[in-house]
């Protein structure tokens, strides 16, 4: 597991966690006992978890567990202890915190088209005027995503050219940090932090490099600094 605190205003803080391999998986159509279970080792209290759909919807968490199993790929929440979930494997996880604000969104290329970096950005400035921070979590890096022009050409007219790269054997391939780096860039976002991992390493699940059916998840949610 990794585990990372990000500013959230003067009286609260954003707690994030991204799960290895070794943290079990998360695929939403796991056994619904097992899975429950599995949550609430890696992280206690009622989760927003999302059947994903590579879109640019966004959940407005009004309660913790609000709008779980919702068809989106994107929540906000205001709501101190309101646990968000977006599952990975290979696809992007973006943390965004405000002030007393937190959103998570999943983006994968798709994702990247539809939309859905701008829209989590825009649902957090809804709520929260202050400086926006991103964390971008663990996804596979451009030397292992091989990827055919027409959908490079879909993803570069978004996020720009610098999205075009090459795999470690040659072939085109797509840029997913900088796909994500750009758009957070084109939303005004003031801080952007990076973690280390590829999913194409034997730590993370990977569908593009092994064909896992498992997934990571990367949770966040709002603390109180009052407490």
């Amino acid at each position: 597991m990794i585990e990372r605190l990000l500013p959230a205003g003067p009286n609260h803080q954003v707690r994030v966690r991204c799960s290895q391999r070794a943290d079990g998986d998360f695929h939403v159509d796991l056994d619904p006992t097992e899975l429950a279970d599995r949550r609430q080792r890696f992280a206690p209290g009622e989760w927003t978890w999302l059947r994903q759909v590579h879109g640019s919807a966004v959940v407005d968490v009004r309660r913790p567990g609000d709008g779980a199993g919702s068809e989106a790929d994107s929540s906000v929440t205001s709501v101190t202890g309101a646990v968000l979930a977006v599952q990975s494997a290979d696809c992007v996880p973006v943390v965004l915190s405000a002030s007393g604000v937190v959103a998570v969104a999943h983006a994968g290329w798709r994702g990247v088209v539809e939309g859905v970096v701008p829209a989590a950005v825009a649902a957090l400035r809804e709520r929260s005027d202050g400086p926006v921070t991103a964390l971008v979590g663990p996804h596979i890096r451009v030397g292992s995503y091989e990827f055919g022009e027409a959908e490079l050409g879909a993803v570069a007219a978004i996020s720009g050219d610098g999205v075009r790269g090459r795999t470690a054997a040659g072939a085109a391939a797509l840029d997913m940090t900088e796909a994500v780096r750009a758009t957070l860039h084109s939303a005004d976002v003031d801080e952007i932090e990076i973690l280390e991992g590829d999913t194409a390493d034997p730590g993370w699940f990977s569908h593009r490099v092994r064909a896992d059916r498992e997934r990571q998840v990367t949770v966040a949610w709002l603390e109180s600094l009052d407490d």
